[in-house]
């Protein structure tokens, strides 16, 4: 086996960049955690390679990315990964399944396009991904470009120790989800996302909470791995003075609402603090797909309590484990594997209906 195999970027869109699991422990000296922004799709990637969750993948917008494995002495092929969305995969033009651990061998093109449904996919590598490090990962936080960096045509990507596993080669099975948005499949209810009201629900006029429960929210295009602004009906706020709060902690999946009345859902390079009033938070269990919905898509919410939403997390956070896990298994078939496992309604890796 070759000690290296070196790619090219032929082409690159915007946003696509190098991430590892994140950089956590660190958003109380003001250093934003990053990392994917589908976390079960890039852990399943690294996993039907046999390689670690907090290996170093690439991230893809629907900008896209073409990548060549180059002809050069001591270089040669690499099992590559592709998951996330529902992206158009080809090498050399032929179509591969948008979910798919391949062979990529020197000459040939890898190309990952946008496609039917979602907003990011993920290319992992079996072997190490040299990349630059910062703060001990390689997580890239996109506005400012530290970690292991934006990705941009010219760029040659090294793999040291790579290595090929032709019973890993082969479809992987998308993991079952409510809503269909990112199969592609046409569905005729709005997907909805859990939240958790609060915490400054009490600073928004009387009838803002049932406006957000009750509306059907647009993603419009201002979007971003910071977060993405909703188009709807105005929040309205209990007075000038709620939007003066004192800057506080913000997590993730934070619905935020500015002075024009309009929400924010943060995304994973989201500030550290913020003193905008939050009308509720995002369960974990829904971000990966929220995260994967396009500009113009619609979602509702739907209220849960807090000990709901604990539950909800620990039940899929299970679920996922198993299934990243099963994935990893050498000596069985991609499709045997994932098969085995069912994620159960309202525990799934995406939205509910």
């Amino acid at each position: 086996m070759s000690g290296l195999a070196r790619l090219r970027v032929v082409r690159c869109g915007p946003l696509v960049s190098f991430q590892d699991g994140g950089r956590r422990g660190l958003m109380r000296f003001g250093v934003p955690a990053s990392g994917p922004m589908d976390c079960v799709a890039r852990a399943i990637a690294l996993a039907s390679l046999g390689e670690s969750s907090d290996a170093t993948a690439i991230e893809v917008s629907m900008g896209g990315i073409t990548i060549e494995s180059l002809v050069e002495p001591g270089c040669g092929p690499v099992n590559v990964a592709v998951a996330g969305g529902e992206f158009r995969v080809s090498v050399d033009g032929v179509p591969l399944e948008p979910w798919a651990v391949l062979t990529l061998r020197p000459g040939e093109r890898l190309a990952v396009t946008a496609g039917p449904a979602g907003s990011w996919a993920y290319v992992g590598f079996a072997g190490a991904v040299q990349a630059t490090s910062w703060l001990g990962q390689r997580a890239t936080h996109s506005m400012s470009g530290k970690g292991g960096g934006l990705l941009s045509a010219g760029q040659v990507i090294t793999i040291e120790a790579p290595t090929v596993d032709v019973a890993r080669v082969g479809e992987i099975p998308v993991p079952s989800r409510d809503a269909a948005a990112l199969s592609g499949t046409a569905i005729s209810a709005v997907p909805s996302a859990r939240v958790v009201l609060g915490p400054q629900d009490h600073r928004f006029a009387a009838g803002a909470i049932e406006q957000l429960l009750s509306a059907d929210w647009r993603l419009t295009e201002a979007f971003d791995r910071m977060g993405v602004r909703l188009a709807g009906p105005t929040l309205e706020l209990s007075a000038p003075e709620a939007l003066s709060i004192p800057s506080e902690p913000i997590v993730r999946g934070a619905i935020q609402v500015a002075g024009d009345g309009a929400p924010t859902i943060l995304h994973a390079d989201h500030q550290t603090t913020g003193g905008y009033p939050k009308i509720a938070t995002i369960v974990s269990a829904d971000l990966d797909a929220v995260a994967q919905l396009r500009a113009g898509d619609t979602i509702r919410f739907e209220s849960v309590t807090p000990s709901e939403a604990i539950e909800i997390t620990r039940s899929w956070r299970s679920a996922t484990d198993r299934i990243v896990r099963e994935m990893a298994k050498p000596g069985r078939t991609l499709s045997q594997r994932l098969m085995l496992e069912n994620i159960v309604h309202g525990v799934d890796v995406g939205l509910q209906e």
